[in-house]
């Protein structure tokens, strides 16, 4: 699989590009805030509907404007498929397959696989639940739109169900038929949260199962030497809801779990005015030997564990019969020698590999391909990234041929126009 156009307008800080890509190495090259990584935000966008950096669509769509518009051609065993996604700066974003408009944006999931390396990939270890819950429901909507469905449709009944908890102290206290009605209401919403909420455990734990074993093969690839990695699914409704080692999770069963403790809980989350139960408060914990790695991993175990994670769900990807597009956003100026050589190992056999890097040097000389300088330009429009040719790749750099100190392309060839100024962004 590989992504072989790509289109953005009003994308971050870019204004307008057009990218022809290749099944190989390509490598961003330019200095921090110029724009790099905004090209592998979009690719990623486009395989999961989301941001890896940011929690909400606003930040991606450029100063200025309404909406962006990230567009990629995905070719997969020969299928060619056209993904172009509208993300508006108010209301729902719009989503087209080969033109024809899709029902839900959530619908595209799934034709584009793609996993990104980032620094940011440590708060997996040493971050908060929210950064290992993402994790995975990324590589559950990644396997199609109806798990991004129950996942989104859960947010929303939690929503709803929130914002009865606030006020249904005040109407407890009043009784009467206003008491009634609280409790008649938070019976139908306790049943949808829980029906939901087991779907979307299951559904996690099912991944967690898959990958757990391409995680601890990886780390003990990486740190030979180390306790061995698992990977354990801890829920707030209790022990009880299964565990990936304990067999394939059942949505009903979990279902009824949550509905049991949504009700022995049912008093004191009217006291605190929120959910206390169900998948928004689970966490995974990543073991290593016997003990939680989060507040107890160094910090060379703790980045050999989120390489790892990353690294499970290449294969994870792969054990499905895809090839996923690889990312790496200037993780080498991250890693030791050792974790380098290893990363670089793993994704030779990739289909296509985007990295971004903001010192040449930065990129192991074992990796050869295309390498695109990507700088920034003022005009009446505001400042915007854009891809340099050679002779303004040479200036930004302070080389004296930029093809033979980078290997950049020329703006034309990287984005089959004629200029990079004429409107390539």
């Amino acid at each position: 699989m590989f992504v072989r156009e790509l289109r953005l307008r009003d994308f971050r800080s870019w204004r307008d590009i057009d990218l022809t890509l290749r099944p190989e190495p390509t490598i961003f090259v330019g200095r921090n805030g110029f724009g790099k990584t905004n090209l592998l935000e979009a690719v990623y966008y486009l395989a999961n509907l989301r941001s890896h950096r940011v929690s909400s669509d606003g930040p991606l769509v450029r100063s200025g404007s309404s909406a962006a518009t990230v567009l990629g051609t995905v070719e997969n065993t020969g299928r060619e498929l056209t993904v172009q996604v509208q993300i508006n700066a108010e209301g729902a974003n719009k989503a087209t397959v080969n033109g024809s408009p899709s029902r839900r944006a959530r619908d595209v999931l799934g034709i584009l696989r793609a996993v990104m390396f980032a620094p940011e990939d440590l708060l997996l270890v040493r971050g908060d639940p929210s950064d290992r819950r993402r994790f995975v429901d990324e590589l559950v909507a990644q396997r199609g739109p109806r798990w991004a469905a129950a996942r989104s449709d859960y947010d929303r009944v939690l929503r709803q169900r929130s914002a009865l908890l606030k006020t249904a102290g005040a109407a407890l206290r009043r009784g009467g038929s206003d008491a009634d009605s609280v409790i008649s209401t938070l019976d139908v919403w306790d049943g949808q949260l829980a029906d939901l909420g087991g779907q979307v455990t299951a559904a996690r734990i099912d991944v967690l199962r898959d990958l757990a074993p391409h995680v601890t093969a990886s780390y003990a690839s990486i740190a030979p030497h180390s306790r061995p990695a698992t990977l354990a699914y801890r829920a707030a409704a209790g022990p009880e809801v299964t565990s990936p080692a304990e067999g394939t999770a059942s949505a009903a069963g979990i279902a009824e779990i949550l509905l049991a403790r949504l009700g022995e809980l049912r008093s004191k989350e009217i006291d605190r005015g929120v959910s206390l139960v169900g998948p928004h408060r689970d966490d995974i914990d990543i073991v290593l030997g016997d003990d939680v790695a989060k507040g107890f991993a160094s910090h060379g175990e703790s980045w050999s564990l989120a390489l790892a994670l990353r690294l499970g769900s290449v294969e994870l990807v792969r054990a499905e019969g895809v090839e996923p597009v690889i990312m790496l956003d200037d993780v080498f100026a991250e890693l030791d020698v050792q974790r380098r050589a290893q990363l670089v190992a793993f994704t030779e056999s990739a289909e296509q590999l985007l990295i971004t890097a903001a010192v040449p040097d930065d990129i192991p000389t074992s990796i050869a391909g295309r390498r695109v300088s990507v700088g920034v330009v003022e005009d009446n429009g505001g400042r915007h990234s854009v891809v340099l040719d050679d002779v303004q790749a040479s200036e930004a750099t302070g080389n004296v041929s930029a093809s033979e100190a980078t290997g950049s392309v020329s703006a034309s060839e990287a984005t089959g126009q004629t200029t990079a100024g004429e409107g390539t962004g």
